[in-house]
């Protein structure tokens, strides 16, 4: 008989610490930026918007693609246009030396915003699990009204109309 009382108090206390923890979820934001930091999106997964990460993973791949083909580009052009200053003409380039300057430009200027877009995304993705952790045990309630209420201050005599909004 000792041992069901231990048995059953061992399980109530259980299920209460398991009651009471599910009761009060709570996100640490500076944990949720650490765990997107490291990968990006497992801040996101960590407060439970699991529909961001392809978002994330699109923006920083595409970024990092456009970075790739842009500095290749760039290093193309350049090497050309080097070759071509050393007295080598033995590209198959139709491009005159202005135009592979301003090629080169082009693809340098590409390739930075393509670096900044990327690092935009990561920055981003970083905010945003903070920003989801904070926000995670607001509550939205279907109780937003708005009432009117005629009302009489005493101490200037006057009527009036009283608008509170209850959010």
């Amino acid at each position: 008989m000792f041992i069901i009382k231990y048995i059953f108090i061992a399980l109530s206390l259980t299920f209460s610490a398991i009651c009471e923890a599910q009761e009060s979820i709570v996100k640490i934001p500076k944990r949720a930026c650490i765990y997107s930091a490291i990968l990006p999106g497992a801040g996101q997964v960590y407060t439970k918007k699991y529909w961001k990460v392809p978002i994330i993973y699109a923006g920083l791949i595409t970024s990092a693609y456009y970075f790739k083909e842009n500095h290749d580009l760039y290093d193309l052009y350049k090497g050309t246009y080097l070759n071509r200053i050393d007295g080598n003409n033995a590209d198959n380039l139709d491009y005159s030396d202005t135009d592979l300057i301003t090629l080169t430009e082009f693809y340098r200027r590409n390739r930075e915003v393509s670096a900044l877009l990327f690092s935009l995304t990561y920055i981003l993705n970083i905010v945003d699990a903070s920003v989801s952790a904070h926000l995670f045990d607001y509550d939205v309630t279907d109780d937003i009204s708005l009432h009117f209420q005629p009302i009489y201050m005493v101490k200037e005599n006057v009527n009036g109309l009283s608008l509170s909004i209850k959010l």
